[in-house]
């Protein structure tokens, strides 16, 4: 059996604002023309379809118009809902939707039942652990134990295996779900779950042939060569632009052992982090990528949008970068400036910030903007 793994769509999602609609609908066309050049049998979303609860309708439109694609292509699809989805409004209609081949698992079970898929060597057994909090698999499996409570790490543990034990021995059993392996590393479209306290080991999916997860957005091994996150398919912050994204194609064979072919995605824009002065940037190529600039010197930072705007018509954030000091220095500096005027102690400042020697303009309107306070 072949499936291709993705996750983490957040369909909805803006960068700095700028809406990603038109950039998700170019890589949700790509994932399928994947999926049909693979030949694969199902496609896995490993939660965090939308970016919100009340995702706008936009991002709703996009996935019913994948659900049609995929009904229409005849690929089973097997969803979760991750933590940035709303459980509820995901779970609507997932009873039709079963009888497409299209399943969702949105909330946990007291019993959870793998969904079964058949290849010419029989049943692969699927295995749905949506996103949850503990709180819910406490009232589920200690009901009457107002005082019971789990960790993260806890209740995963009583729900994956759970889960496993309701698969028959010997079958082939992937696991699907958004979670967060202790020691991995988040980014900052990464919503937080509960400040650090939401990890869980891979050592829970140690008995399963192949673990698709969810949550966090560069591909990896997580643990083990086939516990792995997919990431997910465009870039949704600036510090995921050095990431190289892709889907993961798994192919299970007879015996279980799965094999993975990382397939690379290409974004209808790519977001980049670009760093020199005003002046370097200028130079570059007119491109219609999501850009964020670092501006080295500070001297020339005045309409830095309006001059760049012709060069990146989509530059969505702009810093400046800052001398660093540590704390000698700064000692150093105190004790230096304390002799000096206070006109002379901004030229120090000046200087400072910029490299660069103050101009006697400069000079002038701030003598004359000291002279104006005196006088209040």
């Amino acid at each position: 059996m072949k499936f291709i793994h993705t996750a983490d769509w957040h369909l909805g999602k803006t960068l700095h604002g700028a809406s990603l609609i038109d950039d998700q609908l170019y890589i949700i066309e790509e994932i399928l023309k994947i999926a049909d050049d693979e030949k694969a049998d199902a496609i896995i979303i490993a939660g965090d379809i939308y970016d919100r609860g009340f995702p706008p309708v936009a991002a709703v439109n996009l996935f019913d118009e994948f659900l049609a694609n995929v009904t229409e292509r005849k690929i089973k699809l097997l969803c979760i809902s991750g933590n940035h989805d709303s459980a509820a409004r995901l779970n609507f209609g997932s009873k039709i939707f079963a009888r497409s081949g299209i399943f969702f698992k949105t909330r946990p079970e007291e019993n959870p039942a793998p969904i079964v898929l058949q290849d010419k060597f029989g049943d692969v057994c699927f295995s749905l652990i949506p996103y949850f909090e503990p709180g819910a698999i406490a009232a589920k499996f200690f009901p009457g134990d107002d005082e019971k409570r789990l960790s993260y790490d806890e209740a995963n543990k009583i729900y994956i295996e759970t889960a496993e034990k309701n698969i028959p021995a010997g079958k082939r059993k992937i696991a699907v779900a958004h979670v967060f392996i202790t020691g991995e590393t988040k980014t900052d479209s990464v919503r937080e779950i509960v400040g650090g306290a939401d990890g869980i080991s891979a050592e829970h999916f140690k008995n399963f042939n192949y673990a698709a997860l969810g949550h966090l957005h560069a591909p990896r091994n997580a643990g083990g060569e086939f516990i792995r996150y997919s990431g997910s398919p465009l870039k949704y912050s600036f510090d995921e632009s050095e990431h190289k994204k892709s889907v993961s194609v798994v192919e299970i064979d007879g015996d279980g052992t799965a094999k993975i072919n990382s397939i690379p995605l290409t974004p209808r824009r790519d977001v980049r982090q670009i760093e020199g002065t005003v002046e370097e940037l200028l130079k570059f190529n007119r491109t219609d990528d999501y850009v964020k600039a670092v501006i080295k010197e500070d001297s020339a930072f005045m309409n830095v949008a309006e001059r760049l705007s012709d060069v990146f018509p989509n530059l969505l954030s702009i810093e400046r970068k800052m001398k660093k000091f540590d704390s000698e220095e700064i000692s150093q500096d105190l004790q230096t400036l304390k002799g000096l005027s206070i006109p002379e102690q901004f030229a120090e400042f000046f200087r400072e910030m910029t490299e660069e020697e103050i101009s006697d303009e400069y000079k002038e309107a701030f003598e004359k903007f000291l002279t104006e306070l005196k006088k209040e």
